[in-house]
């Protein structure tokens, strides 16, 4: 999976959206080691100052654990795993949803167009 990092929004957030986005669809399996953070700084392009924040982050939500002598792995906590898919999903909902209301749509209409569609992604 490719990193795409854009300049509008910081770094070290779209790190995390990222890492957590490959934990969560399985580039990273449940108690997989991650690559260094050298190793994934030079992949992402940035920093490893920025990338060894962005993982102590995740460390702190509980995505990524940390051994003293072995580096780090994803955990095996199935339960974390699937929140931080729903609150992935969750924010592309939610932007989703507002950009919708941005473009004058009332509630009603979206749900229509998301039912169409959803039929269409069927066929």
């Amino acid at each position: 999976m490719p990193w795409e990092l854009k300049s509008d929004r910081p770094i070290y957030t779209q790190l995390i959206e990222q890492i957590e986005l490959m934990i969560v669809s399985g580039v990273y399996p449940p108690g997989s080691k991650l690559p260094s953070v050298r190793d994934m700084a030079q992949e992402a392009e940035v920093n490893p100052n920025t990338m060894q924040k962005a993982l102590v982050k995740l460390e702190e939500d509980g995505l990524i654990i940390t051994h003293r002598t072995s580096g780090r792995s994803i955990t095996e906590d199935a339960t974390m795993i699937e929140r931080a898919k729903t609150k992935l999903a969750q924010e592309q909902v939610s932007e989703f949803l507002e950009k919708m209301q941005l473009l004058g749509f009332e509630q009603h209409e979206i749900l229509t167009i998301i039912n169409h569609m959803v039929k269409e992604m069927k066929k």
